[in-house]
């Protein structure tokens, strides 16, 4: 396997056994790859027009010019984040993003945000085994402060995650959620 079929492999959702060396010494390449890039990021000041640039390495992907991020910006991975146009990131963001995190246009993803993709089995048999779910982020969304989203989750258009929440299930579009775990606190009309 060469790395591209390895990231299509790991973009096609499937798990990676603590068992298959291949994968994951390809999944440390990967890492390495990652980590090196936001390092670069991380440790010196950057143009608007550079961070783009940067991102599209890390991605691997056309980023639109409208995005911004404001770094710190982590991720164990880089090859499976999506993003739209007009998105932004502040500052301390850590994406785990191998299961795939898929970011649409408008939305703002606030300070020190976590958003994870990937979970172990629970069993002992399994537990070195890592099951990928992937994370979307609706349209106009905004996800607050320290909140932290966990794999498999759908956040709807224009829907807000209240600062600190945790997120472990679909947020429904329109809504504001908050709370450990999150809960829908109000809907989002035009008189809110």
């Amino acid at each position: 396997m060469d790395m591209q079929e390895f990231i299509d492999y790991c973009k096609a959702g499937n798990p990676i056994s603590g068992e298959d060396k291949e994968l994951h010494t390809m999944l440390t390449q990967c890492s390495y790859e990652a980590q090196r890039i936001t390092m670069e990021l991380n440790t010196s000041y950057h143009s608007k027009a550079e961070i783009v640039e940067i991102f599209r390495r890390l991605t691997d992907s056309d980023v639109d010019d409208s995005f911004m991020c404001f770094p710190p910006f982590y991720t164990d991975f880089g090859k499976n984040i999506d993003i739209g146009k007009n998105v932004f990131f502040n500052t301390g963001c850590s994406f785990q993003d191998r299961g795939g995190i898929y970011i649409g246009d408008g939305a703002l993803i606030g300070m020190n945000v976590n958003i994870a993709t990937l979970n172990h089995g629970f069993t002992p048999e399994t537990r070195s085994t890592t099951y990928a779910a992937p994370v979307y982020i609706g349209q106009h969304a905004w996800i607050g402060t320290a909140a932290t989203i966990l794999p498999g989750v759908t956040i709807g258009d224009h829907a807000v995650v209240g600062a600190g929440a945790v997120v472990t299930k679909d947020v429904p579009e329109n809504t504001v959620v908050a709370g450990v775990p999150a809960k829908v606190v109000k809907e989002i009309n035009e008189d809110s």
